[in-house]
């Protein structure tokens, strides 16, 4: 029987066991009466998420082990590098008297001795559509991973790395099919930006097509989903802004940031009371030194964060944004299309109304099986960009195919191809990752993130699991990526799944049973969270038990 409290709020376990409050329907912010856009009407009412977001802490004896493991590593590096002084190199480095390093000393050293002894893990060829499988190119490696050499050999996975969200990336069907005419009609290439003669019809129609997708007043795209927001966020904010960061934010958000000149304070990850904080001390103190207002606070959040699995908390933030006048930058990468009823992010997840999200961006590259992104909002705020924009101004325009593909597979979602197919993609995808992420709980291993999202993250921590995960489920068919420092905390490496609406039942039972094997190899089961019981069920809203809720 779940918990409920005096308000309905299902209680999700948190970290180190602990419940917290999740996504409350009965606060102020879900019962205001809007207008919506067409598509939208049903949009702003309670909805009810509260699916389990779990960030179990690290146990004390492994995050000593871990530090230990890094240690011993970064040590016997310098050793070896101590004695290989003593011995002339194969390959010195020839006129380079004079020249200032490209690389720091211990950038350059973490490379030689951490990363390259094991960079047969990633970078890997495929040969084959990213789909629910692949194949991957197999290869050998002679010099401790400095070069590499194709075995001729070829070796067939089941795909739970590549971002394919809604199986949209094939080599056949109507979205192929559409990108095959529009090739021979339209070329490859315009081989001009936006603002001089790259502009086509079908690039209209995508941007007319994604403004009534997300439900804003206009939107504009661009070629290169990274440089959505790293080109767009300094034509937004400068000098006398201040931008409130997730700590957790993609590198791009990162990026775009740093090159704005605004100034840059983080909040820790989804946590409303370190927001509200930050919100509540920018308006009080002001500018530093001179304790003028700023010329404006940008949140910037995403929908979905792609190493931690976890979901915005947006109802409360819109709450904040709100309060202290601020404006809400929302990244939905790899929300949009995977999250929702209508697969309309997580705007549409949580019901909020897109007009209370100032700038609406997103990628095409996962959900949709193609490559670019979007911004959307206000028609000011369009406008702005069209002039301002560096990736509008001087990129490159948009494939006229890789247009096409966005097109087809945004029509499918949102049913206008006259069938349910994507309907049909949305509930798998929805299905598959509970499902996935909850078979992980029961083999005891920590899994971070939440029930509702694609992306899965289990922890490694020790540093030799990284490689030694990724190679030991390669052997067992089932290709996924393996993450580590300074992806992410030194204390936090992880292998992540992306779950697909491609991937069948079977397919999922046969990594979760490759997971189970390396589990127990590798001694992966650090959970100490009480183990759910009862089966999980294919296909149903699996609830917790009494006895899984501390």
């Amino acid at each position: 029987m779940a918990i409920i409290n005096s308000c309905n709020c299902k209680l999700a376990p948190g970290q180190n066991g602990k419940s917290k409050h999740t996504y409350c329907p009965t606060e102020s912010h879900f019962t205001d009466k809007q207008s919506f856009q067409e598509g939208y009407e049903g949009i702003g009412k309670p909805r009810n998420r509260n699916g389990i977001e779990s960030f179990e802490e690290v146990p004390m004896s492994v995050a000593l082990l871990t530090y230990m493991g890094w240690g011993i590593v970064i040590l016997i590096g310098y050793v070896k590098e101590f004695l290989l002084s003593f011995v002339p190199s194969q390959n010195p480095e020839r006129n380079r008297e004079g020249y200032a390093p490209l690389y720091s000393s211990f950038e350059s050293f973490y490379t030689r001795n951490v990363y390259r002894p094991i960079r047969d893990c990633w970078n890997r060829p495929i040969c084959s559509v990213p789909g629910a499988e692949l194949v991957l190119k197999d290869r050998v490696t002679h010099d401790n991973g400095w070069t590499f050499s194709f075995t001729n050999t070829f070796t067939k996975c089941l795909n739970m790395g590549s971002y394919n969200y809604l199986g949209f990336a094939e080599c056949e069907g109507p979205c192929a099919t559409a990108a095959q005419k529009t090739t021979h009609s339209l070329g490859l290439g315009v081989c001009s930006p936006r603002q001089e003669l790259g502009t086509l019809a079908i690039h209209k129609e995508l941007e007319t097509l994604v403004t009534r997708f997300v439900g804003a007043e206009d939107a504009i795209t661009f070629g290169m989903g990274f440089a959505t927001n790293a080109l767009n966020l300094p034509s937004l904010v400068s000098k006398g802004c201040l931008v409130i960061s997730d700590e957790n934010n993609h590198a791009s958000l990162i990026l775009g940031l740093r090159l704005s000149g605004a100034t840059i304070r983080v909040f820790k990850h989804n946590n409303m009371k370190s927001l509200e904080a930050k919100l509540r001390e920018a308006v009080v103190q002001g500018q530093p030194r001179t304790y003028r207002p700023w010329r404006k606070i940008l949140i910037v959040v995403e929908g979905v964060y792609s190493m931690e699995g976890s979901i915005v908390n947006l109802p409360e933030i819109i709450a904040l944004k709100k309060k202290y006048k601020a404006y809400l930058y929302l990244d939905e990468a790899h929300s949009i299309g995977a999250l929702g009823p209508r697969g309309r992010g997580a705007v549409d997840y949580f019901g909020c109304d897109p007009k209370d999200v100032d700038v609406l961006m997103g990628t095409f590259t996962k959900s949709f099986g193609s490559a670019g992104g979007y911004i959307a909002g206000s028609k000011k705020l369009i406008n702005h960009l069209r002039i301002h924009s560096h990736a509008h101004c001087y990129a490159t325009s948009m494939s006229p195919p890789v247009a096409q593909q966005i097109i087809s597979s945004m029509r499918i979602i949102m049913g206008e191809d006259g069938t349910d197919e994507g309907q049909r993609r949305l509930v798998q995808l929805s299905r598959n990752s509970r499902y996935f992420r909850q078979k992980l709980r029961q083999l005891g291993l920590i899994v971070y993130g939440n029930d509702d999202s694609p992306v899965v993250p289990v922890l490694l921590f020790m540093p030799a699991k990284i490689a030694a995960t990724s190679r030991e489920l390669i052997k067992r068919g089932v290709a996924s990526v393996s993450v580590g420092f300074p992806a992410t905390r030194i204390t936090e490496s992880r292998s992540r799944f992306c779950i697909s609406a491609s991937h069948t039942k079977e397919m999922l039972d046969k990594a979760i049973e490759a997971m189970d094997e390396v589990g127990d190899l590798l001694r992966l089961k650090y959970s100490r969270l009480p183990i759910p019981v009862g089966p999980v069920i294919f296909g149903e809203d699996n609830k917790p038990q009494q006895d899984q809720v501390d």
